[in-house]
């Protein structure tokens, strides 16, 4: 052991331990506080995206009910409308329904009337014509006195029918 205090490599290797030990001692504060620094970064950006993460999760749930309110939203329009077109369908139906009721009506109210009108016609034609035929048998079968009592006894009878 005593020659290997006397070789130079020796005495060089030992400077440069205590060399590197008193260089480590010295930069060691520097290191961990850059290290510490360092990992305080990294964990900050970790919280920092943790957060994030929890607030996009909170969106993406927000969004998704009110995805759904309006998913159940426009499935109640579509389920009213749906409503609405049967009610509006039976509406007009019944609203058709009245409308040829009501001119099957008045086409039938219209005929009974022509038909009255027609009836009346054909009597008052007919009136006439018996009025016509009458007056030519008067005419031809009865003479002036003839008449005359004839009208002298109608008189007498609507005077006294009337009292």
């Amino acid at each position: 052991m005593s020659h290997l205090f006397s070789e130079p490599e020796f005495w060089v290797a030992v400077a440069f331990v205590i060399f590197m030990a008193v260089l480590l001692k010295a930069a060691w504060g520097k290191i961990t506080a850059g290290l510490d620094a360092r990992a305080e970064r990294i964990k900050a950006e970790i919280d920092e995206a943790r957060r994030l993460r929890e607030e996009a999760q909170a969106l993406l749930a927000t969004y998704q009910r009110k995805q759904r309110e309006a998913m159940a939203e426009a499935d109640d329009i579509v389920a009213s409308a749906r409503d609405e077109a049967t009610r509006l369908k039976a509406e007009a139906a019944r609203s058709l329904e009245d409308m040829v009721s009501r001119r099957t009506q008045q086409a039938m109210d219209k005929i009974a009337r022509a038909e009255a009108q027609a009836l009346q016609d054909v009597r008052n034609t007919a009136a006439d014509v018996a009025v016509a035929a009458a007056e030519k048998l008067i005419q031809s079968h009865l003479d002036a006195q003839k008449a005359e009592a004839l009208v002298d006894q109608t008189i007498a009878d609507v005077g006294r029918k009337l009292h």
